[in-house]
């Protein structure tokens, strides 16, 4: 029988993953907490490969002496100072100015008033419960909520990475988050009521280039903030395409929301037409102006003014209610309705998973699959 370990020393033990690849674990307590951590590859007999378990004690041992190291860093590190430095982290990684002021919009508004004061160790999984009921009682959504608690997973698994370890572990993987309630029902205009939108613009020196815009987001599907962006070198009269190379976000041009934003549209004669009035009428031409730059100063849109002068038409077209993002849906509902593959759809409108654009399955036609049914009961 082996020797019992002396206190303080750990145990090594080898466990199979669900390949049967073994891998040497090390368990130990360090500033009266357990730590379970993978110590590298088990060597098989007759192989070169892996750690052979004299070699995984040396390793353990190793492990521990950084651990009790990084304790004495863990005792001095609040939840503040460490998401502090994980904005500045994802600040330099390049991540989109969307990103980043959620982040600290989550850490400044919950995460840093209510435990920020104390150190990654000593938040407990009651902790981010009584802040998660704290944020309901506040008539937070679930869907915020979710974010809120995600931004501080992140936190932590940036803090418990190998190469800081300033935390032991994360006590939002002991909690159940808020359920969602996922809905596909999605609102849009009738083709008559875009028109009417349009034909309702309202009147002055932004008229002309409100009516192009509301026509062109029913009919191409570009996000608002891609609509704002767009300059004269992205449309292709020739090829009658629009390309879409940026997005307009929080007071800053940036690159389009997903991987698949930066993409190209086609452009019916219907939009080719009223953007070359508009371009006709411009006193701004050149390929880097913008396409929808405010009339009086060239300058992309102010979204709050662009949004008063949206309701206004929607209520003049007696057709409020209407959300800005639905001329969107339009356009995806309309290219179902006209037999347009799903995996277009989804090219066209820049989704970067499948499962966005499936919200219009539904408006797909389905003639054939109603001739089998009157085939099947004899109709």
């Amino acid at each position: 029988m082996a020797a019992r370990r002396s206190y303080g020393t750990g145990s090594l033990y080898a466990h199979a993953d669900g390949n049967g690849v073994e891998s040497w674990y090390g368990r130990w307590r360090s500033n009266g907490r357990r730590v379970n951590r993978r110590i590298g590859l088990k060597r098989a007999p007759g192989s070169r490969d892996g750690l052979t378990r004299t070699q995984a004690e040396a390793r353990m041992r190793d492990l521990m002496g950084e651990v009790k190291v990084s304790a004495a860093v863990r005792q001095a590190l609040t939840l503040s100072t460490v998401a502090d430095r994980y904005q500045r982290h994802l600040k330099a990684q390049g991540r989109k100015r969307s990103t980043l002021t959620a982040v600290e919009s989550a850490c400044r508004v919950w995460l840093v008033p209510r435990l920020g004061d104390r150190t990654l160790d000593r938040v407990i999984a009651q902790d981010v419960e009584d802040l998660m009921a704290t944020m309901s009682g506040a008539n937070v959504g679930p869907k915020s909520i979710r974010n809120y608690i995600g931004t501080l997973s992140a936190i932590y698994r940036y803090a418990m990475d190998d190469r800081r370890r300033w935390a032991t572990f994360n006590p939002c993987n002991s909690i159940d988050l808020p359920p969602v309630v996922e809905t596909t029902e999605i609102r849009f205009l009738t083709v008559e009521e875009v028109e009417a939108l349009a034909a309702a613009a309202v009147t002055g020196p932004y008229q002309q280039l409100d009516r192009a815009m509301y026509l062109t987001a029913a009919m191409t599907g570009l996000r608002q903030g891609e609509l704002i962006a767009l300059r004269w070198m992205d449309v292709d009269w020739t090829a009658s395409r629009i390309r879409v190379r940026q997005n307009h976000v929080l007071g800053e041009f940036d690159t389009p929301k997903s991987r698949r934003g930066s993409r190209s549209v086609p452009m019916s004669s219907r939009v080719g037409g009223e953007l070359d009035r508009l371009f006709k009428a411009s006193s701004r031409q050149a390929d880097d102006d913008l396409v929808f730059g405010d009339p009086l100063t060239g300058k992309p849109l102010a979204r709050g003014a662009l949004m008063r002068r949206y309701r206004r038409a929607l209520t003049a077209a007696l057709i409020p209610g209407f959300r800005f993002h639905d001329l969107r849906h339009t356009f995806g509902t309309r290219m179902a309705a006209a037999g347009v593959p799903m995996r277009t759809i989804q090219h066209w409108m820049g989704h970067s998973d499948a499962k966005t654009t499936q919200i219009y399955v539904h408006f797909q036609p389905s003639a054939y699959e109603a001739d089998v049914i009157d085939q099947a009961f004899g109709g």
